[in-house]
């Protein structure tokens, strides 16, 4: 997908003051039994075709609404990750800024996943 300057640099802004992983990163993790709240903020309709396992649905444009609800504790470790990486970072820099303070974006997004043969899930409800 072909993005836009204004979007891209808005995006570049963001990465400047999150912390990021990468796919592998968030498998170890994963492997280990650490405890974080993984989020998908893809869209619902990209969400139900698939997305990584054990992931919950906060699609970006609901996430800074609903986030208090879900994750009530701003020192709770969450994982956030997109289609490629930028929407993640974005929401990551949105959540700091409501006071969370261990948001990391999964570079790479969903893809990269795919691409490793990470497991995925599709959605049961649809």
């Amino acid at each position: 997908m072909q993005h836009n300057p204004g979007f891209l640099r808005l995006v570049e802004q963001a990465k400047q003051r999150i912390k990021e992983c990468n796919a592998a990163d968030v498998q170890a993790r994963l492997a280990r039994g650490e405890q974080f709240h993984f989020i998908d903020v893809r869209e619902d309709h990209e969400f139900e075709i698939d997305h990584a396992a054990g992931a919950r649905h906060l699609g970006k444009g609901i996430i800074e609404r609903d986030i208090e609800t879900v994750i009530p504790d701003k020192r709770a470790s969450i994982v956030l990750y997109c289609g490629g990486g930028y929407r993640s970072a974005l929401a990551a820099d949105a959540l700091q800024q409501m006071g969370y303070t261990d948001v990391v974006s999964m570079d790479g997004g969903i893809k990269s996943w795919r691409d490793a043969g990470y497991p995925l899930e599709k959605d049961q409800s649809g």
